[in-house]
């Protein structure tokens, strides 16, 4: 049974707010993406576990709207807490890795590592159910720090033919394959769009947020800086365009 707990830390980035999952199998359960550290949280976590014992808490990533209260709560329920690695807000008791399985009740939970959001990024599948945390999220796109790993972590859940997606932050989604292609076409079709604008004449992070994402509102035209950054990351590598690899706006750019 899957049970959702909603954090109240909604904003601009997060949305609603982080989606925590009590995963229960039989008389046993396990905690997914604890969230922040807000007492209220924690113990509407509790009360959802209701009268099934926990037996571990589990983090995607170590980004702080996922993984702070993970120790606290771990020591609470007195559990193991598992991870990819340490972060700046979470030490796991036990590591996992791509392929490594989580058994509990009479269910196993499959970890999936997906880098590109973050290097320590895991998605996990729990039979044709993917918990993807950051890596896609319900109603936006996500913001990365490696587009080469991200989109190869896109083709990599693509590929597991899951039926529904239980994000880290918005709703659920029934149709998973759809919704994993479009992220894919998306990540294509901006990187489409930033090679017409540099070879139109954009030479700066600056020009290139103004053509390619024109849409976005102020207060989130540092994300799309980022964004962008990261993406000329990319095509450099791919020797398509010529880039300095500076930060800030004004970082320039031209065709190879």
């Amino acid at each position: 049974m899957i049970g959702r707990v909603l954090a109240p830390n909604p904003s601009l980035y997060t949305g609603p707010g982080t989606n925590t999952y009590v995963l229960r199998s039989g008389d046993e359960a396990i905690v997914l993406d604890p969230g922040p550290v807000i007492d209220s949280h924690a113990l509407a976590i509790v009360e959802a576990l209701g009268d099934a014992t926990p037996v571990g808490v589990v983090v995607t990533h170590t980004h702080p709207d996922h993984a702070p209260l993970a120790n606290p709560l771990g020591a609470r329920l007195g559990v193991p807490v598992y991870g990819y690695e340490r972060g700046p807000h979470f030490v796991p008791d036990v590591k996992l890795g791509d392929g490594d399985v989580l058994a509990w009740g009479d269910s196993e939970l499959d970890a999936v590592h997906t880098p590109g959001h973050t290097d320590d990024h895991l998605c996990f599948r729990l039979a044709d159910v993917l918990f993807t945390g950051d890596h896609i999220m319900g109603g936006s796109t996500v913001i990365i720090e490696d587009a080469s790993e991200y989109l190869d972590s896109l083709y990599r859940v693509e590929e597991l033919g899951v039926a529904r997606i239980e994000p880290g932050h918005g709703e659920p989604i029934d149709d998973a394959g759809s919704v994993i292609r479009e992220y894919i076409d998306h990540r294509l079709t901006r990187e489409r769009q930033l090679l017409d604008a540099i070879a139109a004449g954009a030479g700066t992070i600056g020009d290139l947020v103004d053509v390619v994402y024109a849409e976005v509102p102020q207060g989130l035209r540092p994300a799309a800086v980022h964004q962008v950054r990261v993406q000329l990351v990319k095509l450099s590598r791919d020797a398509a365009v010529w880039f300095d690899n500076t930060t800030g706006e004004s970082a320039s750019v031209r065709p190879r």
